[in-house]
């Protein structure tokens, strides 16, 4: 038999179950229809104020023009070592080293000089035989003259050479001067034992040991000075018209430079243009020019610098001549065809053509129909054309 007591409480399960989807299903169509129900708003177009822009507020006025270029720094004066006479090395001073630095007449090295005094004693001794020899050349033409005065021949004239033994004495006369010049070469070459440095300056290179024989005329190293070092700066042909480049035998200083490495963020060194070597590399079409520096290795300054070392590669920033008002722009302010943008009155872009004088590396300089305060835009504006509106962040 079926249990009829059950099925009410089956129907009130079901209902449980309905009700609430039945309610939420309720909810969610009346949100609907009130959203179809809800007006759209009117869509409207922004106002164009304009692209923005950066701009800058171009001033005339001087500029200096600088010319950079790079270069290698080389000594002013660079030698061989090399003895006048030979022997052995009887003493060496010890800063003679590769890198060693010397003052000027300081001694380098001594050779044996024992030889080279013994020369001289025998040189000495020369000079005095010969001296001997002249004094006693001259007694007989003294005794020579008197007999002929003795002599009473009737017009008798003037008495030869022979007999006043005058070519005796020039002969003597020569010989003392051979000796004496030999004396003097023996105490050069005794001086000559000694190698002494003529500048202030540096041992670049050196192949000398103690007791080692030299060779007279054989190098032993080479020697650089430190007084003054040389750049070999070369630049296109068309930048030397900026310069000022002394002439031969000419006392008009040339243009001064700032030497820098690193880049430009090291130490820097102040020069100046001494000369131009004078011709056009037939390759590269370039002038080369020499910018002299005092005291590349610092040793006489007080201030605690770098050396500025032989063979260093270094950056060069020329000071040229002085360009009277003109307008000076970033270069990436400068459009095609030599123009510029600027920002009229009514905030409106207008190109403006230019008259380029010089580009420098972040620079150009120009001479424009631009009036003081004329508002620059440097900002690249795709599809710039003239009377677009532009606004700036302010």
């Amino acid at each position: 038999m079926t249990d009829v007591t059950n099925r009410p409480k089956s129907s009130r399960r079901a209902l449980k179950i309905i009700l609430p989807l039945l309610i939420l299903a309720l909810g969610i169509g009346g949100l609907l229809l009130l959203v179809n129900m809800k007006a759209k708003p009117q869509q409207q177009p922004p106002e164009f104020r304009g692209v923005l822009v950066e701009v800058d507020e171009l001033q005339a006025r001087p500029h200096q023009v600088r010319v950079q270029a790079t270069g290698t720094v080389q000594a002013e004066q660079e030698i061989s070592l090399v003895p006048e006479v030979s022997g052995k090395v009887a003493w060496l001073s010890p800063k003679l080293v590769t890198g060693g630095f010397f003052l000027a007449d300081e001694t380098l090295l001594k050779i044996a000089a024992v030889d080279y005094r013994l020369a001289v004693e025998v040189a000495r001794a020369e000079v005095a035989r010969a001296e001997v020899a002249l004094a006693s050349e001259q007694e007989r033409a003294k005794v020579s003259r008197q007999e002929w005065q003795r002599i009473d021949l009737p017009d008798k004239g003037e008495p030869g050479p022979l007999v006043t033994r005058e070519i005796q004495l020039q002969q003597e006369r020569a010989n003392l001067a051979a000796a004496r010049a030999g004396l003097k070469l023996a105490e050069l070459n005794l001086q000559r034992t000694e190698i002494r440095v003529p500048f202030n300056g540096r041992i670049r290179q050196e192949a000398v040991d103690l007791g080692q024989y030299l060779r007279a005329g054989t190098s032993i190293g080479s020697f650089s000075g430190t007084d003054r070092a040389e750049i070999l700066v070369p630049l296109p042909t068309a930048e030397l018209r900026w310069l000022q480049i002394p002439k031969p035998g000419g006392t008009q200083a040339g243009s001064p430079a700032i030497i820098s490495r690193d880049g430009g963020t090291g130490a820097e060194w102040q020069g100046r243009i001494v000369r131009s070597f004078g011709e056009i590399d037939p390759v590269s079409r370039m002038a080369t020019l020499v910018v002299a520096v005092e005291d590349p290795y610092q040793l006489q300054a007080e201030a605690d610098r770098p050396a500025l070392n032989h063979g260093q590669f270094v950056e060069v920033s020329l000071q040229g001549s002085t360009l009277a008002q003109v307008v000076v722009l970033p270069r990436r302010a400068l459009r095609e065809n030599d123009q510029v943008w600027v920002m009229d009155n009514q905030n409106k872009l207008r190109i403006v053509p230019l008259e380029v004088v010089r580009r420098e590396a972040e620079l150009v300089v120009a001479r424009a129909p631009l009036e003081d305060g004329v508002r620059l835009v440097l900002t690249p504006v795709p599809g710039a054309t003239d009377g677009l509106l532009l606004r700036t962040a302010e």
